[in-house]
């Protein structure tokens, strides 16, 4: 299969597993909206709050990330300007949703 069909389908692919995570993270951040410090803990405690937000960052960073190397490949004409500017945003898109997701494993 050719890398940028590979891609396609894995931008395909987490855009439909972004959808219904994004359903139920707006649903929940109205809910804990107004929310005290502890019922924020005790949300992001809970092992389903903690994996269902863990599978919505990874998502959500993964389809930033494709959607923006795309924009790079577009419109960055220097090769070493896009290659470095999109190995810059792989580094981002895999470092931050683990800090993230470290620092949510941690809450107890």
């Amino acid at each position: 299969m050719h890398h940028s069909t590979k891609k396609w389908l894995f931008t395909k692919f987490s855009s439909a597993l972004l959808i219904p995570l994004m359903l139920w993270f707006i649903i929940n951040l109205v809910s804990i909206y107004d929310a005290e410090y502890m019922e924020l803990i005790s949300f992001f405690s809970n092992p389903t709050s903690k994996i269902l937000y863990s599978l919505f960052v990874i998502s959500a960073f993964s389809f930033f990330s494709l959607t923006i190397s795309e924009v790079f490949e577009d419109y960055i004409k220097d090769e070493k300007t896009k290659n470095v500017a999109t190995k810059m945003l792989y580094l981002f898109a895999i470092v931050m949703p683990l800090v993230t997701i470290l620092s949510i494993l941690r809450l107890n």
